[in-house]
């Protein structure tokens, strides 16, 4: 239990950078924490942290020890917790991570209804608009409309993931109207950073391919949304977001003989996780309130 303690030492003091604020958290001294941390650095053979009299980092070894050591102490509760379980009701931590906007539009609410129906359920929900791997950061389930894919983590299909060209009216007035992708190249474009500037199409002779002007990136579509309606640019940006402005005609379709290429919302799970009950649970859950067809592509 010695070395269970150490790591949990370690992880606190890397979360709060800080010996005082981990020996709070865990309910002990400071000086507990150094010699916990100290006895680690021991047993693995090299230094984990850069101590000053203000703070401590993590070493680069530190660093690569992080992401194993979380491992290792979120195993070891899981198997506690699987003890304790009864009454065939689930409980335990998920860490979980979703793409801003699409969570505060409707995410929040699956989650919402999922832990509500789940009491024992304790969750963390961190909202990250960029590639995150799920075994390096700690993350039991991370949501992701980006293509990425990870060595020992599996890819679990949510549902698509419709995108729209569109612009305001009052961006279009006096301009030409494009008709084919090449002529983003004469237009201010709105750029979503974790896709980048190449914006795919597919059309009847094949997949294009085209680099567009980048007056506005930001890696949230929210921000690209305001944008595109002050009439700052094109935007390429998912239904979920545009579909009221496009009702509204606040927005307008482009380019609709040229499909951007399909994009699935999917579930990154590392394979070691895969198993537990409550991660199974949780897809099962995403996947009931999203659909092949989700709700806000339903007409």
């Amino acid at each position: 239990m010695d070395v269970l303690l150490n790591l949990r030492a370690f992880l606190a003091a890397a979360r709060h950078k800080s010996f005082s604020e981990a020996a709070r958290q865990l309910h002990v001294v400071p000086s507990v924490v150094a010699k916990r941390v100290n006895d680690l650095e021991s047993t693995t053979g090299t230094q984990l942290f850069n101590r000053t009299t203000r703070n401590v980092t993590l070493t680069e070894a530190g660093q690569k020890f992080h992401p194993s050591a979380t491992a290792l102490v979120a195993e070891f509760d899981e198997v506690i917790s699987s003890l304790k379980r009864n009454e065939g009701k689930l409980e335990g931590h998920i860490r979980l991570k979703a793409p801003t906007s699409l969570t505060v539009l409707y995410l929040a609410d699956v989650f919402s209804s999922f832990q509500h129906k789940h009491e024992r359920i304790t969750m963390e929900v961190l909202l990250v608009d960029r590639s995150v791997n799920p075994i390096e950061e700690g993350f039991d389930v991370v949501i992701t409309g980006l293509s990425e894919s990870y060595e020992g983590v599996i890819d679990i299909p949510l549902c698509p993931l419709r995108q729209i060209v569109c612009a305001a009216p009052t961006y279009l007035e006096g301009r030409a109207v494009p008709e084919h992708p090449r002529e983003l190249a004469d237009h201010d474009c709105l750029v979503f950073k974790p896709k980048g500037a190449t914006w795919q199409f597919e059309s009847s002779r094949g997949p294009i391919s085209i680099d567009v002007p980048q007056r506005l990136i930001a890696n949230d579509t929210s921000v690209l949304f305001a944008a595109a309606c002050a009439g700052n640019g094109i935007a390429v940006l998912p239904t979920y977001v545009a579909k009221d402005a496009l009702n509204s005609f606040t927005l307008l379709p482009l380019l609709q003989d040229y499909q951007l290429q399909p994009t699935w919302l999917k579930a990154l799970v590392p394979r070691r996780r895969q198993g537990l009950a409550r991660i199974e649970a949780v897809i099962s859950w995403l996947r009931l309130h999203l659909e092949d067809v989700p709700h806000w592509d339903k007409r």
